[in-house]
């Protein structure tokens, strides 16, 4: 029996180490046929980049004005006056109304005008010179409220800018022209970038004798920009009416829009090299 079993262990043992030096032989043989295979190669592409932008003219305007009353300035010795500061409230709240009412006189909605809210600043001016011969400081407290038209009617502008300058406001920050609906301005200059690198990668491509194939990526370089258009900034809106004679002649001008893509073509054709990482690139 011992015997017996000896003999199994020795058979089961050889058995073992045969297959270990089998699969070592197998494995061996595996590594050339392996290294000899051909490596994978990447199609040949034409990378190509593109701007391009568009120029429309605006359709909406929006005008940024500004109404402020003083409080008389008096010596930093002296208590402040409530009242006083009561006066040019009222004084500045009557005149917002009054130039409410002006912009609805030409029509406008009045959703369209915006009074904003009350602001108050501390100021301090010069006074007249003392004895000593230095100006006194003196200090006042100015309240404004700034009022914010927007027109989606440009024949508008005209008449509108007349009537704030009747209404007396005392600061005319200027006018800043936008469009309605933005987006259809962006997707068309970013429609006329991708239809520029498709123009380029055909010239390109038919004068290598290649062909393009599908598209194998597409990315925006450049978001397409937008810039709102600013006109005229004048801090006594009355001093430009009076240069101008009364005549108000406004061109709003274009609004250019800038984008830019970057697409990847793979290509085909007899003679297009089929190597790896053969590439054709341009850019702008």
């Amino acid at each position: 029996m011992i015997a017996t079993s000896l003999r199994t262990q020795r058979f089961a043992s050889n058995r073992l180490r045969y297959s270990l030096l089998g699969g070592a032989l197998v494995a061996l043989l595996s590594v050339p046929l392996a290294q000899a295979s051909p490596p994978h190669q990447a199609p040949p592409s034409l990378h190509v980049q593109a701007q391009s932008w568009v120029e429309v003219e605006p359709d909406k305007a929006t005008l940024n004005a500004r109404l402020w009353e003083n409080t008389p300035a008096l010596s930093t010795l002296e208590e402040s006056d409530s009242s006083a500061l009561t006066d040019a409230r009222e004084r500045l709240e009557t005149r917002a109304r009054e130039l409410i009412e002006q912009m609805e006189a030409t029509g406008l909605e009045r959703s369209a005008i915006n009074a904003g809210s009350l602001n108050v600043y501390p100021e301090h001016v010069q006074g007249q010179r003392n004895e000593d011969g230095e100006h006194e400081t003196l200090q006042r407290t100015r309240l404004e409220r700034p009022a914010t038209v927007e027109l989606t009617d440009l024949d508008q502008l005209s008449e509108v800018l007349d009537a704030l300058i009747a209404a007396g406001v005392n600061a005319l920050d200027g006018v800043q022209f936008d469009l309605q609906d933005r987006d259809s301005a962006t997707d068309e200059a970013l429609v006329k970038a991708l239809e520029k690198a498709q123009h380029k990668a055909n010239l390109m491509a038919g004068s290598l004798d290649a062909e393009l194939d599908h598209v194998q990526r597409i990315e925006e370089t450049q978001s397409p920009i937008f810039q709102p258009r600013m006109m005229m900034r004048a801090e006594s809106a009355s001093a430009d009416a009076s240069q101008s004679g009364g005549a108000s002649d406004y061109s709003p001008g274009t609004i250019r829009i800038d984008a830019g893509v970057s697409v990847e073509w793979a290509l085909k054709g007899p003679d297009v090299p089929n190597r790896q990482g053969s590439d054709v690139a341009a850019q702008e």
